[in-house]
């Protein structure tokens, strides 16, 4: 009889550090769930701040090509009125 008893608390011991096992287990398995909740939330932030920052970059692209039309164009004028004022000098 002593013999079964100690068989059964070895028996309770273990399973009671199984379940403590399975609690960590599934405090881990939360954890990690939540950090890959968490980075999928950053991910999608990030993405959306990546189309943000290159709509931005099309823009700027868009208007530095403007800019250098209106400088050429501008340019272009200048050369020719300082034609017209050689011309008239002489």
């Amino acid at each position: 009889m002593d013999k079964s008893l100690f068989d059964n608390q070895q028996e309770s011991g273990k399973e009671a550090q199984d379940l403590e096992t399975l609690k960590n287990l599934d405090t881990q398995i939360s954890m990690a769930v939540e950090k890959i909740r968490a980075l999928k939330e950053e991910r999608a932030m990030l993405e959306r701040r990546v189309r943000e920052l290159e709509s931005l970059l099309d823009e700027k692209a868009e208007e530095i090509s403007r800019l250098s039309s209106e400088k050429n164009a501008i340019k272009g004028q200048i050369e020719g009125l300082l034609a017209e004022l050689q011309n008239i000098e002489i």
